[in-house]
């Protein structure tokens, strides 16, 4: 009797650890969804200017404060979409996020703008 029920836990073990590692091979391979994607490229590159511009002294601290700020709005207001969805975001969440992200990418070419024109 002691045989069968060892096997068992054994085979419930194995079974229960390959399960997660398949589980775990899923999520690797899973990059997201498209839009999501994209938003969240967008939001990576304009933080990249920003430290860019703070980099280069084309932007200074308070400005560079703000510009985080708002990109962490923009990626909070992502993750709250995303959830809301499934994982996913609406193709007008989507749209939404991009008008905002333009005006503040607006915003950073500006403040780097000038901020290359005032130390000439």
């Amino acid at each position: 009797m002691k045989t069968p029920i060892a096997v068992v836990v054994a085979l419930v073990s194995v079974s229960v650890g390959s399960a997660s590692v398949v589980m775990a091979q899923t999520a690797a391979a899973d990059p997201g969804h498209p839009r999501i994607n994209e938003v969240e490229q967008r939001i990576q590159n304009q933080q990249d200017r920003v430290d860019k511009g703070v980099s280069d002294g084309q932007i200074n601290a308070k400005q560079a404060a703000r510009d985080d700020a708002k990109l962490g709005r923009e990626q909070a207001s992502l993750n709250q979409d995303e959830a809301k969805n499934g994982g996913h975001i609406t193709k007008s969440e989507q749209k939404n996020l991009n008008r905002r992200l333009n005006k503040g990418s607006r915003t950073i070419h500006r403040q780097r703008k000038a901020g290359a024109n005032s130390g000439k």
